[in-house]
């Protein structure tokens, strides 16, 4: 790919970040639309989490195979093609007659959000050479996601308010073409040296594996054992046939010897930790707010910009730690904020009182701030250059899946303790073993940013790189050629 000029650079970066601003606003947006789609549509609990989920179970299911698609056959390609299908299923929601429609419809627009933020980051990657600029772009590309957990309650409490929940699938519309249309213009076309073989099976298998672990936590409540068990044990085995296929692939979907590295291993399990309690968390309070407070949309939006202000605040912090003292600092702090966050919620009812709320919000968006920059560099670390993309897609696909898993296990707590009482009397009391599982995550996330990023880890990081190295490389490394 030619060298661009630094204004053409610019704009290759701010097309990427409207692609970003779009897909992530979408997993924030949806929440305080919540209430208003529940009465309009007659939707049940389980029915608000598969709104959720529909979402951001396809975006994980599907974020490697994207990237990878992208890296084959053109990343300018398959990064137009994402906008138009997600543009497509924006506007399809925003028609949808049903609960039913809407969950298909979002999983159209999560099919094209695969395909839009793993191949920007590897069109950023590839249009910013110089490391120094690329550590900036890439800055300014993790600032967006502050910018979307910010924007996203706000802008969405004044649209449901003013116009209706429909009107929250509209934002996209405007942005997405206008992001076709400058990608179509400006974005050169770009490929990898040496593309990864498809693993057709592999896929199949993580879609099983997160769509009927998923349907089985989500059911539970209301379904008998016989009719959510066998989804069960599809989940149980999708994960042993991963375990025995992908081992014996020359390109695999997932590079299991990846785990090896305890920073890599701890970076996942963080993510899915800290993604979980986000998911978890906005589920609960937009109910709250709204259903048992009896908040409008736009006041439960303006609620949550204690949680979001920070967040967005707190994003680049973390990035200068991370690069000037490691990860582990960041960790500790997101650990160490979330976890009392959950506690407040969970030992004190902190929803009752708008001092402990605003509190516990504010302390849950610094937590959250801090966690985000050092998942990928620490999913990274100590990675082979050639590999470190596929690394950051696995980081990425774990924090879409912690997302999903946050609704749907703190969404199934919900309904079991709701049952057939109104959410105005039931919904403290029912809430509060969700909030102990939203603490839980928290303390994991403080335990693991402690455990993986010390020496020891960072060893294990380094003979697991040994291992990665093609023998021409490790030979070449080793003779001083």
């Amino acid at each position: 790919m030619p060298e661009l000029t630094r204004r053409r650079r610019m704009l290759v970066l701010a097309i990427c970040c409207m692609s970003l601003l779009i897909v992530s606003i979408d997993n924030t947006i949806l929440n305080v639309a919540l209430p208003s789609v529940q009465r309009d549509l007659h939707a049940s609990t389980s029915g608000l989490q598969w709104a959720v989920d529909a979402y951001t179970l396809v975006l994980a299911a599907l974020l490697m195979l994207a990237g990878s698609t992208a890296d084959r056959i053109g990343r300018k390609r398959v990064f137009m093609t994402g906008l138009v299908v997600f543009t497509l299923g924006s506007l399809l929601c925003s028609l949808a007659p049903g609960l039913s429609s809407l969950v298909v419809f979002r999983m159209v627009q999560a099919v094209g959000g695969s395909m839009l933020n793993p191949v920007a980051m590897s069109i950023i990657t590839n249009t910013f050479t110089d490391p120094r600029e690329r550590a900036r772009a890439i800055g300014v590309w993790g600032a967006v996601v502050g910018i979307s957990m910010a924007a996203g309650p706000l802008v969405g409490g004044v649209l449901v308010e003013s116009v209706g929940w429909r009107s929250i699938f509209w934002v996209n519309l405007p942005v997405g073409m206008a992001a076709f249309l400058l990608t179509l213009r400006f974005v050169p076309e770009s490929r990898a040296p040496r593309a990864r073989r498809p693993d057709p099976l592999g896929q199949s298998m993580v879609i099983v594996l997160f769509g009927s672990l998923t349907y089985a936590i989500i059911e539970a409540p209301g379904a008998e054992v016989v009719s959510v068990l066998p989804f069960a044990a599809l989940a149980l085995a999708a994960l042993i046939g991963l375990l025995v296929h992908e081992p014996r692939r020359t390109d695999p979907l997932i590079e299991l010897c990846f785990f090896r590295s305890a920073p890599f291993s701890g970076a996942t399990a963080i993510a899915i930790s800290a993604f979980a309690a986000l998911g978890g968390f906005l589920f609960l309070s937009t109910l709250y707010l709204q259903n048992v407070r009896g908040l409008s949309a736009l006041e439960a939006g303006l609620w949550m910009l204690p949680m979001a202000v920070p967040t967005f605040l707190c994003a680049p912090v973390s990035g200068r730690l991370v690069g000037s003292r490691g990860p582990r600092v960041p960790l500790l702090i997101a650990g160490g904020a979330m976890t009392v966050s959950g506690a407040l919620f969970a030992a004190f009812e902190a929803e009752t009182s708008d001092l402990t709320l605003f509190l516990g919000y504010l302390l849950f968006g610094i937590g959250f701030g801090f966690v985000n920059a050092p998942i990928t560099n620490t999913a990274v670390s100590g990675m082979p250059r050639a590999q470190a993309g596929v690394a950051a897609a696995v980081a990425s696909t774990s924090r879409q899946l912690g997302q999903a898993l946050g609704v749907a296990v703190v969404g199934a707590v919900l309904a079991a303790g709701v049952g057939a009482s109104s959410y105005r009397t039931a919904f403290v009391s029912a809430a509060r073993p969700g909030w102990w599982i939203l603490t839980a995550c928290g303390l994991a996330v403080l335990v693991l940013g402690a455990v993986t990023s010390g020496r020891w880890a960072r060893r294990t990081a380094q003979r697991t790189a040994e291992r990665l190295q093609a023998p021409e490389v490790r030979e070449a490394s080793r003779t001083g050629a």
